[in-house]
């Protein structure tokens, strides 16, 4: 009888059965899965219970609807990007012109009453402008002069020389600022006057200038300078996110002379960074009561800051000669309503023969697009002046997946070509034109705290019309066939594009 021949040790090792050390396709230990399983339900808890706030919060459906979704269906990923990114609202920021029983509130209350006797009554056919004032909570108010600074040169000349004139105290607040050649002009301004005997008060956004090295902060300090960060992760409630940003631009002199327009400190806005060339962007100076009002938004975000309530004048300073009505609108995630975007909304329903609107980011909520349309389709001569080379890809092309239609109702877009295009005005008919730091995007009207003056004066408003007239010479016309013809992969990327809106 024959028997089969014993086997070798590598024959054997390859029908012995895997054990631990070879891996096998062998079941995790118990413990294991059991882990597994309870961060797999941890997660899915998370993001149920995120969605509810999502559904109690989110201002726009598509965002809720979004949000919710992505939250319970892919919470490891979707959970931390919506405490990070997908809140709308800024919590524990007191505003001073609401009723309460802050102490914020009671020191601005009798402070802003001292505008009042400057308000200004408009004419029958013009009190539309009290839509704005309400959501202002402000008033509109006269004797003032206004003046329109076109670029970066004209503006930082003003703002130097308005700093270098300060007696009592310099109030600076800007979302951009870099240590480079205007930062450090800046810097050295602030500190002599401060080694003077001014009080100065230094007021950054944290994520806006994530940049500025701690020497420039230092050298401020040790001159004597206030210096605080608008910090987003202050508070409990907002301690994980990063979202909302403080883009506003002001500059205060005395409570007398106030500064404010789209443009940061750095060297890119005075046309010194070759990536971009020349700079394009409007700035407006006021001097008069309005300024209180400008005021009043530093303190609100200084508080913020810093707990800290400032002792300033509060006397209103009326202009020689000053008879323009300005209007200051601050907006921001800590509103009751979406202040921004009501705001342009609003423009556009009043406007009755001219909308003429600048912005480096166009990529508006669907209410602001339908008004456009309806304006455009009843006559009104609505232009918007984009630039032609952005900063922001994704903005760029985000706006072709609705341009198209705009178009075809009438909406005329022009591309500014003759560099980056980043001023922020708005002109309404013959009678109001507004210059600020609002863009046409998701970002700054429900995320970002901005802020915008609107000026109720013909003269001015034919000024601003003679500035927008010499940026459209450098334009150039879109058309629909422009839309028409762009091939599918770009109308895809556009359209994935678009769904970053809420953030963008």
């Amino acid at each position: 009888m024959q028997t089969e021949p014993p086997m070798t040790e590598p024959a054997a090792a390859a029908v012995a059965p895997a054990g631990p050390a070879a891996g096998g396709g062998r079941r995790p230990p118990w413990w294991r899965r059991r882990y597994a399983l309870v961060a797999l339900l941890v997660a899915h808890a998370l993001g149920l219970m995120s969605s509810l706030d999502a559904l109690m919060s989110t201002r726009t459906a598509p965002g809720t609807v979004a949000w919710m979704v992505s939250l319970n269906t892919f919470p490891y990923v979707a959970v931390p990007a919506y405490w990070v990114f997908g809140r709308s609202r800024f919590q524990g920021y007191v505003i001073g012109r609401r009723e309460g029983e802050t102490l914020l509130n009671q020191e601005l209350h009798d402070k802003m009453s001292l505008v009042h006797p400057y308000a200004v009554t408009l004419p029958p056919g013009e009190r539309h402008v009290q839509a704005i004032e309400r959501l202002a909570k402000m008033p509109l108010v006269g004797r003032n002069q206004v003046e329109l600074l076109v670029d970066g040169e004209a503006t930082f000349a003003s703002i130097f020389e308005g700093i270098a004139a300060a007696r009592d105290y310099v109030l600076v607040q800007f979302y951009i600022v870099r240590d480079d050649a205007l930062g450090r002009r800046l810097a050295a301004l602030l500190m002599d006057k401060a080694r003077e005997g001014v009080a100065v008060h230094f007021l950054y956004d944290e994520i806006g200038s994530y940049r500025l090295g701690s020497r420039y902060l230092e050298d401020l300090v040790a001159a004597g300078v206030q210096v605080r960060r608008f910090h987003s992760t202050r508070g409990s409630g907002n301690r994980f996110q990063l979202n909302f940003r403080n883009h506003r631009k002001v500059v205060i002199v005395d409570g007398r002379y106030g500064w404010v327009g789209g443009l940061n400190v750095g060297d890119e806005y005075l046309g010194r960074d070759p990536r971009f060339g020349p700079w394009r962007d409007t700035h407006l100076k006021m001097e008069g009561p309005a300024t209180l009002c400008l005021q009043l938004s530093f303190v609100e975000d200084w508080h913020w800051a810093s707990g800290e309530i400032l002792a300033l004048d509060w006397t209103p300073a009326v202009a020689p000669d000053g008879d323009v009505p300005v209007l200051v609108l601050p907006s921001g995630p800590a509103d009751r309503f979406e202040t921004a975007s009501l705001m342009v909304q609003h423009a556009i329903g009043s406007a009755r023969r001219r909308l003429w609107i600048s912005s480096p980011y166009f990529v508006p909520d669907e209410g602001v697009q339908g008004a456009l349309k309806l304006a455009a389709l009843r006559g009104v001569d609505v232009r918007i002046v984009i630039p032609e080379r952005p900063d922001n890809v994704l903005t760029w092309l985000a706006a072709y997946a609705f341009i198209g239609p705009l178009l075809e109702a009438g909406v005329k877009v022009h591309r500014y070509d003759a560099g980056f295009l980043h001023g922020k005005v708005f002109l309404v008919d013959d009678v109001a034109a507004a210059v600020g730091t609002v863009n046409l995007d998701n970002r700054s009207f429900r995320l970002n705290f901005e802020i915008t003056a609107w000026v109720m004066d013909r003269a001015f408003a034919a000024e601003v019309e003679r500035m927008f007239r010499a940026d459209l010479e450098r334009s150039r016309l879109m058309h629909p066939g422009d839309v028409a013809v762009l091939p599918w992969w770009f109308r895809v990327g556009s359209r994935a594009a678009y769904l970053t809106a809420p953030v963008l």
